[in-house]
């Protein structure tokens, strides 16, 4: 349809509801001479009078309450659309692929999804928890979690927890039959349960104390590859575990675990949200950072 048949529909139409060119013109704020130059065009177009006029009024004959009545509902719609549109465009929307694992999902990536979808309904999140190693540019997503350590030096890293720290724990039971260690080398002769990563290996247990540093390799039957399982195995019994402190810390509070070489375990900078340096920040994506900032 041209423009101009457009327009002229759309001045029809107004004219026809006020009854009145005055009226219609200041509605459409036009003057009333372009207004009338729109009505002659397209009934020229048409090539047919759709308006009765009198000295008095302005009302559609049989013709313009024909094109009337397939007119106002297909006008109504059209505007109808356009408002859904302006409130979409008010609403962002869009599709965010975050990666972390599973303490830092359920620390700091999952309030923040509760928090950007409560907000912003439209916007569409998807979270992969996985412990591995994730190339998150090769494989899709917009970004990922993890400690400052482990980034790569091409990718934009903003700081997404409070400091973070590292406990050992093991039932008071346990400690009672078994003794418990002064110094983090005694936990070599103890059943350790530890965790194994997604490359196949298991870590070593890092401490620090006044500026020295130990790494502990660790021994013992049971291995896991969930911090939670690890959590529930040190509640039955089974032996020492190394846990962030925010996991076993209800545990200790009620007395169900007892916490030892505390000061062995100093604080550390916490996780941070990653992304490539040369990635398209949709508005999307600002709120999702947004969102994860506050948490």
């Amino acid at each position: 349809m041209r423009p101009e048949l457009l327009n002229g529909l759309t001045v029809f139409r107004a004219v026809a509801a006020e009854r009145s060119f005055t009226r219609a013109a200041t509605r459409l704020g036009v003057t009333q001479s372009a207004l009338s130059q729109a009505i002659r065009r397209l009934e020229a177009e048409l090539g047919i009078r759709l308006l009765d006029r009198t000295t008095r009024s302005v009302t559609p004959n049989a013709a313009g309450e024909r094109l009337l009545a397939t007119l106002e509902p297909a006008l109504a719609g059209i505007e109808a659309e356009l408002a859904s549109l302006a409130d979409l465009a008010e609403r962002p929307a869009g599709r965010i692929r975050v990666t972390a694992g599973r303490h830092a999902a359920d620390a700091v990536l999952a309030p923040a999804i509760v928090r950007l979808l409560q907000a912003y309904p439209s916007i569409a999140v998807e979270a992969s928890v996985d412990d591995r190693y994730v190339d998150i540019v090769a494989e899709g997503f917009d970004a990922g979690i993890r400690l400052r350590e482990r980034l790569e030096n091409d990718m934009i890293a903003v700081r997404v927890s409070p400091t973070l720290r590292m406990a050992v724990v093991a039932t008071p039971a346990y400690w009672s039959l078994h003794g418990r260690p002064a110094a983090p080398e005694d936990l070599r002769r103890h059943p350790c349960i530890t965790f194994r990563s997604a490359d196949g290996g298991t870590r070593p247990w890092e401490f620090e104390k006044d500026g020295r540093e130990l790494a502990v390799k660790v021994g013992g039957s049971a291995v896991f590859n969930d911090a939670y399982l690890m959590r529930e195995a040190a509640l039955a019994g089974v032996g020492p575990t190394y846990l962030m402190e925010d996991v076993v810390d209800v545990a200790v509070e009620a007395g169900l675990l007892e916490r030892v070489l505390a000061d062995w375990c100093e604080p550390f900078e916490g996780y941070h949200l990653y992304y490539p340096h040369k990635r398209h920040q949709t508005q999307a994506f600002q709120l999702f950072l947004e969102a994860i900032r506050a948490t």
